[in-house]
């Protein structure tokens, strides 16, 4: 799994490889937490860092007790691929 961390002077979770900077912006409110977009550079394409980056990202929610609200349309395509993780 990748080491992402939450940059929530930015609501968004990173995940750094180099010089290049993989995101999953977010909008927190209450327990609530909305997933809005997933950004990969194309330099990182085609390495799963988006899937990798959005499974980091659901387990941090989970460990955080929050309600996932997907409205990325990666993360949902994710989490059709990967139901048992939403």
């Amino acid at each position: 799994m990748l080491t992402i961390s939450d940059n929530r002077s930015l609501n968004r979770f990173e995940y750094k490889q180099g010089e290049h900077l993989a995101i999953i912006d977010y909008t927190l409110k209450n327990d609530k937490i909305y997933l809005m977009h997933t950004e990969v550079p194309e330099a990182l394409g085609g390495q799963g860092i988006g899937s990798g980056l959005v499974k980091a990202v659901l387990q941090n929610i989970k460990d955080r007790g929050l309600k996932l609200v997907p409205l990325c349309p990666f993360v949902v395509s994710y989490l059709k691929r990967h139901p048992e993780e939403g």
